[in-house]
């Protein structure tokens, strides 16, 4: 598949080693471009970037990766994996949502919800990026869908769950939606958290032409922020890489290079004729 929303990893100048590092824990997944600022890849059918930014930022779990798995033995062969050097956030366990789950930070930082289950129920989508409102943001994740819902020119709701009682009743324990094909879950935290959403973790909306870079780019900063080369945030903190879909082929030259440095919003025509 070709995802039209990209998860986009940043990592401090070790994108190479981590992606081969995820294509070894995980089936079906390789690197299909390497160069010194960023590393794409192709885990279990989702298209993956990573940049080589540097050590700003610092990954945390409120953007997770949720791989689903449809044998014990790859999922086990996986968490094994991932072990090594990572933190366990859920144990490996039986929970009421799945029989065999656990959550886990890689020796990286990014974390992974691995699910025994069917990928059929997500599209065949087998790996859903997960947003996790927490802290500043707990219990925004009910307004973050509708925003999302008024955001994509492609969404579909897939149901949500609330939490029935106690201090978090009304919140939401899990959701899932698909924005333009892509299918993502999100929830307010379970317990309280001290971290927020970060440049860590982004997510990059490929556009066809300047008009959706336009659309896009003005729906999320008119109450979030703009920063640069094409990078900002929504009113939630969640950040957003809004990008045309051929950007590697405008960025052939120093100076395509030079010109998307000075920009905010990417003006496609500028670049061409950089």
């Amino acid at each position: 598949m070709s995802n039209k929303i990209i998860p986009s990893l940043w990592f401090d100048n070790n994108a190479k080693e981590a992606f081969d590092f995820y294509t070894d824990v995980f089936p079906n997944s390789s690197i299909t471009k390497d160069s010194p600022i960023v590393v794409e890849a192709n885990i279990m059918g989702m298209d993956f970037i990573g940049i080589n930014g540097g050590p700003i930022f610092q990954p945390n779990a409120t953007i997770s990766y949720m791989p689903i798995f449809e044998s014990k033995d790859q999922l086990d062969h996986a968490w094994n994996k991932l072990l090594d050097g990572g933190q366990i956030l859920m144990p490996l366990d039986k929970y009421p949502f799945s029989e065999h789950y656990g959550f886990i930070a890689d020796k990286y930082g990014f974390c992974w919800q691995l699910y025994y289950g069917e990928v059929d129920n997500t599209n065949g989508q087998a790996v859903i990026p997960t947003f996790m409102f927490c802290d500043k943001q707990q219990g925004n994740c009910k307004d973050a869908l509708k925003f999302y819902a008024d955001l994509f020119l492609d969404f579909q709701e897939q149901g949500a769950l609330e939490y029935p009682e106690g201090g978090m009743k009304g919140q939401i324990m899990h959701a899932q939606f698909v924005a333009n094909g892509v299918t993502l879950a999100a929830m307010d935290s379970g317990v309280p958290q001290n971290f927020n959403f970060n440049e860590a973790n982004s997510l990059t909306v490929t556009c066809k032409n300047q008009e959706e870079i336009d659309y896009y780019w003005n729906k999320i900063t008119a109450e979030g922020s703009e920063s640069q080369c094409g990078w900002c945030k929504d009113k939630f903190g969640i950040s957003w890489q809004i990008v045309p879909k051929d950007i590697s082929k405008l960025l052939k030259s120093t100076e395509a290079n030079q010109a998307l440095m000075k920009m905010k919003k990417i003006i496609i025509a500028d670049l061409a004729q950089a």
